[in-house]
């Protein structure tokens, strides 16, 4: 039986347009252990970036409203029901009751579109 590889592979997401400094998220789903999961991208300083969106102090989504993440500045990524506070960057813990930081999934962006990447524990739904 041949070994299964782990290539990363390029997933469309979306326009690069649709994602707006310290703007709404786009949200896509994927499998992530083995389960489905809800996951955003948005752009922070220029760059697109994604997580999936479950919080680390309880495994909550972080939405106060649908694809708002970012707080009032739009410096910081909020989880709505508990407060905890995330760099938008990097997704490591800024503030309140995290553990940890967020699950970070890779993107690219080329040609007017932003793309997410497979990983071994990280799968487009259906696949």
């Amino acid at each position: 039986m041949p070994e299964a590889t782990h290539e990363a592979r390029p997933q469309a997401l979306c326009n690069s347009a649709d994602l707006v400094d310290g703007g709404l998220a786009v949200a896509f789903d994927v499998i992530y252990a083995g389960q489905t999961c809800r996951a955003f991208a948005l752009r922070f300083q220029g760059l697109p970036q994604a997580y999936l969106n479950r919080c680390t102090h309880v495994a909550m989504e972080l939405d106060w409203q649908p694809n708002r993440i970012f707080d009032d500045s739009g410096n910081w990524l909020l989880c709505a029901s508990h407060g905890a506070a995330y760099r938008p960057d990097t997704g490591e813990c800024a503030g309140g009751p995290c553990r940890g930081g967020l699950v970070k999934i890779n993107l690219s962006e080329g040609d007017g579109v932003v793309y997410w990447h497979t990983a071994y524990n990280l799968q487009p739904i259906g696949f």
